[in-house]
């Protein structure tokens, strides 16, 4: 029973869990575009609830771009979701506006009373490559290496050494002349979610982009999960990786939340060629840890729905592995 939609596709996901009852947010654009390719310009984000994970009742659009003129009117990716200490609810996204045709990412917040019906706090912008850390980021696209100013996927969560905030969001580094050494997890610090200061970014390199990152601790260890391209692996990353590139999730490994941060090693989590589930998130439940992510092309050809969860153990090393892999179906 995976978390699918008949007339539209969808793929990047993320969950917070509220009294027994998981709530699923996830990107999604409809079917009738033909080509997949085109869902990340026509996207509006979902909202499913779930006491297991696998069979889903699904609640339609909870959010979408803003009308124009505005920061964020032309796409609301991914983000994340949590209540503060009073009960609140916050919904943290990636925003980008037609004037700039998209190229420019940033980070946005808006509230609601029940988890569905979301409203932008002012314009809803919270974070921007600005400030006396931004030079530190790839933050002016016109002197860029890449495809776009990276700053999108925010991943906020209670700072476990303080009364704050700690936001993560997927970036890039300013000076590396390999694209795909650039990849960065950018940070954030903010002490009541409404005001944030951008720091340094707490990784830097093995790949040109660490796309939706998820900050847990398991056992006394924090990981950083991650997911990357095949074609997205620096020199020396390729060289180092058992198998060689794929595509999907991975993760970095630390003593604490502010690092410092390493990729894992070993294999790779969970990856293919070509890909057969991305964007994963790793989720606490009952039973223990499981991974969950959109079915993306394990026989060629875009699927856009998300898989049911499957077991992930720790070893004795502190290493994550991922057990009894179900099959993708159409």
């Amino acid at each position: 029973m995976v978390l699918a939609l008949d007339k539209e596709w969808i793929w990047d996901s993320w969950y917070i869990r509220d009294e027994g009852t998981w709530h699923a947010y996830f990107l999604k654009a409809p079917k009738s575009l033909g080509d997949p390719d085109l869902r990340h310009w026509n996207v509006s984000q979902g909202h499913a609830t779930s006491t297991d994970l696998r069979s889903w009742t699904h609640h339609g659009t909870c959010f979408e771009p803003a009308a124009s003129p505005a920061w964020d009117d032309y796409t609301t990716w991914t983000g994340c979701t949590l209540r503060d200490d009073h009960g609140g609810w916050h919904l943290f996204y990636t925003g980008s506006t037609e004037a700039e045709d998209g190229l420019y990412q940033r980070i946005g917040h808006a509230v609601s009373n029940n988890g569905h019906d979301w409203q932008r706090l002012g314009d809803g912008q919270c974070l921007d490559l600005t400030g006396p850390n931004a030079a530190l980021y790839d933050h002016d696209h016109s002197q860029s290496l890449w495809h776009d100013r990276a700053m999108r996927d925010p991943w906020v969560m209670k700072d476990p050494a303080g009364d704050g905030w700690l936001m993560y969001f997927t970036a890039r580094a300013s000076g590396i002349a390999e694209p795909n050494a650039g990849g960065a997890i950018g940070f954030a610090t903010s002490p009541d979610l409404m005001t944030w200061d951008l720091h340094p970014p707490v990784f830097v390199g093995g790949f040109g982009q660490l796309e939706v990152p998820q900050v847990f601790e398991e056992n006394g260890l924090w990981y950083c999960l991650f997911c990357t391209a095949a074609e997205h692996f620096s020199v020396q990353q390729a060289a180092h990786t058992p198998g060689g590139p794929v595509t999907g999730s991975h993760y970095l490994i630390a003593d604490g939340p502010r690092g410092p941060w390493h990729i894992a090693e070993g294999p790779f989590l969970d990856g293919a060629v070509p890909c057969k589930r991305y964007a994963s998130r790793i989720e606490k439940t009952d039973d223990g840890l499981v991974i969950m992510g959109f079915a993306d092309q394990p026989d060629g050809h875009f699927i856009g729905h998300v898989t049911d969860p499957d077991p992930v153990v720790v070893d004795g090393n502190g290493y994550l592995r991922v057990e009894a892999l179900e099959p993708v179906e159409d």
